[in-house]
């Protein structure tokens, strides 16, 4: 029964051709047949060829049960799954078909009930999607794939010109580095059909969910199934001895589905940095900017218009600006355009354009011009690679509000201060921890971030301030450990600290700030970014 020659070569004989998706069938059909492979089929599968004038055989005929239950039974049997699973090089394997009457099956060509493009309705019902899941066909295909260095397995119609080709060439056989590759493809196809029945199912029974798209906050579930679908290769990864590709969610949407309105392609870095950028622009709903470089921010601002708010990010650092990252809230106009290009930036993104706007931006050869199309929501689960394993959390979505602050010093912080340490908490919570914000109401003065001690990155957010530090405020993403990130920046005029507080040295923090005369606040919310 041992089909298969010494360089893995596999002739077809047998095919089982099972489909909801007909495009492509028949001429796939007529030409397997052209190769003397017989072909069993079920249902409307076997009509539509039988009525295209090819030869079927019915698989009630091997299995000597007609389809029953509506087809929901009909393939589910030892004659089909034993003919696909049975080792053709095994000899109690081949002695077990024989003595059952089982005929090896070399090929499966099945795709699956049109299960997602049944919900995506108005209207279905839950029985109506029920039916749409399919049983019999994914059995077969893992069936197949499992088996595959002695069966072929095809799950998509696309796939159909490739595998003619090859058996032509080949006198009617499938290479062994062929039935590999469909055989990856056909459990992808399985995996990402049986998530989306169980997101279905999860929303219909309000079960919390296993994939990337929702979670119960205290609960995680026992197993998690990511479906990612490759967008497109990169040119290199962090470096450029590093390999890179695109991959997004089953969901979609954000940066992944963003449009390059012009410049070059996007890189591994340029993807990291502006997913960093709108995560933060997108904090503010006032018209705002970021700049961002290796994901901190070198400045940000409001304004009254994204110009003024451009303008206002970029004073706080405009060396470090060079070659950044710039991002905005609202559609870019002609007057933002211009001012972004007077220094070199690697892209620019927002939610939309002025076509004079793209007209000038695109002047600039190299400046990747990017479209997000749709606001953020930050939601769901958060995946960060170990080795080994995944870190999992939800998303660091806690809203801060001002009446739920927790006043510590004498002097309590007045409404200036307040809409200034509010936006220097926004910025701190998109910073690399240990972060420092010095800021006013609607602009940054300077960043310290990603420092192994938190009075060093006082120190630096300092050191890197272009503008004037006195009567500006400080946010840090968690508490101090010790009164001298306090006294520290007192020294530069500071009025106010925003920060989570629960040092065990809290008293001796508090009474730093008021022998100062600062005034600060608690969050008892910790925004470490790692």
């Amino acid at each position: 029964m041992n089909n298969e020659n010494s360089s893995g070569m596999r002739r077809i004989q047998r095919a089982l051709i099972s489909v909801s998706d007909k495009s492509g069938l028949i001429e796939f059909a007529r030409e397997l047949r052209k190769f003397d492979v017989e072909i069993i089929s079920t249902g409307g599968t076997a009509t539509t060829l039988r009525n295209a004038g090819i030869e079927v055989r019915d698989v009630s005929q091997i299995t000597g049960f007609p389809e029953m239950m509506d087809g929901r039974v009909k393939t589910l049997h030892p004659r089909v799954h034993g003919a696909l699973l049975a080792l053709r090089d095994k000899p109690d394997h081949v002695k077990a078909m024989v003595d059952h009457g089982i005929k090896p099956i070399d090929m499966v060509v099945v795709n699956l009930y049109p299960f997602e493009q049944t919900i995506a309705r108005a209207g279905v019902t839950f029985d109506e999607a029920v039916e749409q899941i399919d049983i019999g066909g994914p059995s077969m295909i893992r069936s197949a794939a499992k088996n595959h260095k002695d069966v072929t397995v095809v799950v998509s119609p696309e796939t159909y010109g490739a595998l003619l080709e090859e058996l032509d060439a080949n006198n009617g056989s499938v290479s062994l580095t062929t039935r590999q590759q469909l055989a990856t493809a056909a459990y992808a196809t399985t995996s990402e059909y049986d998530l989306a029945i169980a997101e279905y199912l999860g929303n219909e029974f309000g079960q919390s969910q296993v994939s990337v798209l929702e979670t119960d906050e205290d609960a995680f579930p026992a197993f998690v199934d990511l479906s990612l679908e490759k967008i497109a290769d990169l040119r290199y990864g962090e470096n450029p001895h590093q390999k890179a590709a695109l991959y997004r969610t089953e969901s979609g949407g954000g940066l992944a589905d963003a449009k390059l309105l012009g410049g070059k392609e996007m890189s591994f870095n340029n993807y990291v940095d502006t997913d960093a950028a709108i995560q933060l622009v997108y904090e503010f709903e006032e018209p705002a900017c970021a700049i961002i470089k290796h994901t901190n921010p070198a400045g940000t601002a409001t304004g009254e218009t994204i110009l003024e708010a451009y303008r206002k990010a970029l004073q706080t650092d405009p060396l470090s600006a060079f070659g950044g990252i710039v991002a905005f809230n609202r559609t870019v106009d002609l007057a933002a355009s211009k001012a972004v290009t007077e220094i070199f930036t690697e892209a620019v993104i927002a939610p939309g354009y002025e076509a004079d706007a793209i007209e000038h931006l695109r002047t600039k050869k190299n400046l990747r011009i990017v479209e997000l199309g749709e606001t953020l929501e930050p939601s769901g689960l958060q995946y960060s690679t170990i080795t080994g394993g995944m870190l999992v959390q939800t998303a660091d979505d806690v809203e801060l509000l001002m009446d739920s602050l927790k006043v510590v010093t004498s002097r309590q912080p007045n409404e200036s201060e307040l809409r200034a340490l509010r936006f220097a908490w926004k910025v701190c919570k998109h910073t690399k921890s240990n972060a420092i914000v010095y800021a006013r109401d609607g602009q940054t003065v300077g960043v310290g971030a990603g420092q192994m001690s938190r009075v060093d990155s006082v120190k630096i957010g300092a050191m890197r301030a272009q503008l004037k530090l006195e009567g500006s405020v400080l946010a840090s993403d968690a508490f101090f450990p010790f009164r001298d990130g306090v006294d520290e920046a007192a020294k530069y005029g500071i009025t106010a600290i925003i920060q989570p507080g629960g040092s065990v040295r809290d008293s001796e923090v508090i009474e730093a700030a008021n022998e100062h005369n600062l005034a600060m606040v608690f969050t008892e919310v910790r925004h470490f970014r790692h």
